[in-house]
């Protein structure tokens, strides 16, 4: 048979539905033929029972057959193109598949390099075998791609049909059978249109991934940028400050070498006038006792009597005895340094203040949290005022709420940056103030410090003030605060507290290991029979 002949006989040999040889080949009323188990197949899933080329509609289902004389003829027909593809093979000289290669699945013997796989068929050909895909019209339907292993992952395990819908509802690849019975109300598109909509979906998903990092990579150098300014008014500031305390400091030792020095020429300008005064009477005592050596070589007794009384009322008259020098460099250093710590007082009070305003600009809204309120809280003031009752009320014990620790906390939560609130505590006799984490123990008791997830400071007995830190630190205070302001900056595990009217810092947490949110903590302690009944009061922040 020649080859033309060969190729379009085979078109006469192919099932319309498989578009595959014929196997169990049966003819229906119409006159088509088809394989037994696709005809069988498509009428199981249809509603109605017709031809699947010229549309015919049947009454009743036809009996189905195998038509011998096609079976035949399609057998013969196998063998010829078998025959004929070995001698092809057999005749050329085509690449030996080798390991790390896709091999031609139709190749019996020896088996040669694929150079297409079909994704209808799922078989992978080479040259030879690949022929009639390229030639014959119902084959060149076929999609062709490179070749691939594992073609049977392109089937469905529960059909044993190619994969040839995408479902979007359950976003999986199916077969025609899985759409008429699991998939039946989902929305299922051809393969092609299926992948052409997730790649212009990734596509997007893509491009906006990569435009929000190149919008979070501009934020981080706009930080940096911040942050080098920052850090540039930062080391102006501290140059300013230490070369004002460095002159102050030289000054203060220059005006102290001076004082020393010039005390000191005081003293020795004093001891000697002294000295000079003393040799003066010495050398008035040497005359007088020449005189009296001279008189009392002479025998007249009278003369010698009025001589003496003489001498004696002309001798020195000036008590030495209580005249002496003294050092007058004691308590100069002291008070040189007494004066140099008044000035670093005041540079660190210009710190401080300058510090407090650059905080304030990180405030935040803060507003009570009532499910965390411990049933003898009251809240007020729109949730920006907390006192102790001392009458517990009947509260859902829900799992937020504390149990046994008098405190609160605020609504609002911060797991980065940074943050800032102010609290009145005045005419307060004990309080507790700072932040804590999400999961901070809510019933029993509660320890407080930062191993146990919280970060405070406390006042007790009107005027004893504690850094709940690990191991706590007692606070001496030149004041009693009247607002107390709390600072934290998340990512430099920082936690501050000051002393908002006087500009002073209270205590610093560093060193804090943050990772979860992080929620402002009130503690107005006991109303102990009126003497802490004053609330504690979240108040605006204003600059100093």
């Amino acid at each position: 048979m020649a080859a033309t002949n060969y190729l379009q006989s085979e078109d006469r040999f192919l099932c319309s539905i498989c578009l595959d040889l014929f196997t169990d080949p049966v003819a229906i009323p119409c006159g088509h033929n088809f394989c037994k188990n696709c005809i069988t197949e498509h009428w199981d899933r249809s509603d109605r029972c017709q031809c699947p080329m010229c549309k015919k509609e049947f009454n009743t289902r036809p009996e189905l057959h195998v038509n011998t004389f096609i079976s035949e003829m399609v057998a013969e027909f196998r063998q010829s193109a078998q025959q004929k593809a070995s001698s092809s093979s057999s005749s050329s000289e085509q690449q030996v598949f080798k390991p790390g290669e896709v091999p031609c699945d139709v190749c019996t013997e020896t088996k040669l390099k694929a150079l297409k796989s079909c994704l209808v068929c799922l078989t992978s050909y080479c040259e030879t075998h690949l022929e009639p895909h390229l030639t014959a019209s119902s084959l060149k339907r076929h999609q062709l791609i490179d070749p691939v292993e594992n073609l049977e992952d392109r089937m469905c395990t529960k059909h044993d049909k190619p994969l040839e819908l995408f479902c979007k509802t359950d976003q999986t690849c199916v077969c025609m059978l899985c759409h008429v019975s699991d998939h039946k109300m989902h929305d299922v598109v051809p393969l092609k249109e299926g992948y052409e909509g997730e790649k212009a979906e990734l596509e997007t998903e893509t491009q906006q991934m990569i435009q929000k990092r190149q919008l979070k990579i501009e934020e981080i150098k706009h930080s940096v940028d911040l942050s080098k300014k920052e850090a540039d008014r930062e080391v102006a500031e501290g140059v300013q400050v230490f070369t004002a305390l460095k002159e102050s400091v030289e000054r203060g030792q220059a005006n102290l070498i001076n004082t020393i020095k010039e005390k000191q020429k005081t003293t020795e300008n004093q001891a000697e006038n002294f000295i000079k005064e003393l040799e003066q009477e010495i050398s008035e005592l040497k005359k007088r006792s020449s005189e009296v050596e001279q008189v009392t070589h002479s025998e007249d007794h009278l003369h010698l009597l009025q001589r003496f009384m003489s001498l004696k009322v002309a001798s020195p008259t000036k008590d030495w005895t209580e005249v002496s020098i003294h050092s007058s460099h004691e308590g100069t250093v002291v008070r040189a340094v007494v004066q140099l710590e008044e000035t670093f007082s005041e540079e660190m009070k210009k710190l401080l203040e300058a510090e407090l305003k650059r905080v304030q600009k990180y405030a935040v809204d803060v507003t009570l949290d009532p499910d965390t309120a411990h049933p003898n809280i009251i809240l007020s003031g729109v949730g920006k005022r907390v006192s102790d009752s001392d009458v517990k009320k009947n509260l859902p014990n829900n799992p937020e709420r504390f149990s046994d620790c008098l405190c609160v906390l605020g609504k609002q939560s911060f797991s980065s940056g940074r943050f800032y609130f102010e609290v009145q505590v005045t005419e307060k006799t004990m309080w507790n103030l700072g932040v804590a984490r999400e999961s901070i123990n809510r019933k029993g008791g509660i320890k407080l410090g930062p191993q146990w997830g919280n970060w405070t400071i406390w006042l007790r007995n009107g005027n004893e003030y504690k850094a709940l830190d690990d191991p706590p630190v007692l606070l001496s205070l030149k004041s009693q605060p009247q607002k107390v302001g709390v600072f934290v900056s998340y990512s430099e595990g920082l936690v501050s507290f000051y002393d908002v009217d006087a500009a002073a810092l209270i205590y610093s947490f560093t060193g804090c290991s943050f990772t979860e949110k992080l929620y402002p903590f009130f503690g107005p302690g006991h109303n102990d029979d009126g003497k802490n009944s004053a609330p504690l009061i979240i108040s605006p922040v204003r600059v100093n």
